[in-house]
């Protein structure tokens, strides 16, 4: 169990769910997944970021982890600033699929497919279906809303 993250309506947010005073459960899969495709992962040096900042984002905590390359989240915080082509969707849906591909790693999920669609102007779609090692599928849905400063 895993406590009930939710994404919160005509926003690209998430939350914690109450259930009364105390915070909901969940079987932890759909937060696991929020948190792989929403957590900033590290840019790699070759990686082109979206602003001159020069700020990688990441965890520090993928530092310190146990296994060499292990991080937390997904690449997509690196098209926040792309346009609406199909080189986007493409990438949105490699970032995707490589932050879940830990699902398969740790033998949660036999497969996972991901889709990445233009579903209107400003919108891009991840459309996620993960089937777990206990046969049972599961499928998520979420979109990015696109600012107009993307060039869409």
């Amino acid at each position: 169990m895993d406590v009930a993250t939710i994404a919160i309506e005509g926003k690209p947010d998430f939350d914690w769910l109450m259930d009364g005073a105390q915070l909901a459960a969940d079987d932890g899969l759909k937060s696991a997944v929020i948190i792989s495709l929403f957590t900033d992962r590290r840019a790699a040096d070759s990686d082109v970021l979206p602003t001159d900042d020069g700020d990688r984002r990441g965890w520090f905590g993928d530092d310190y982890s146990a296994w060499d390359g292990d991080q937390i989240g997904s690449h997509l915080w690196l098209l926040s600033r792309e346009k609406q082509r199909a080189t986007t969707l493409e990438r949105a849906r490699a970032y995707a699929a490589a932050a879940l591909a830990w699902l398969k790693d740790d033998g949660i999920a036999r497969s996972i497919d991901v889709q990445a669609s233009w579903v209107r102007p400003e919108v891009l779609l991840l459309d996620i279906q993960i089937e777990r090692s206990t046969g049972t599928t599961a499928r998520y849905r979420f979109e990015n809303f696109w600012s107009q400063s993307n060039g869409v």
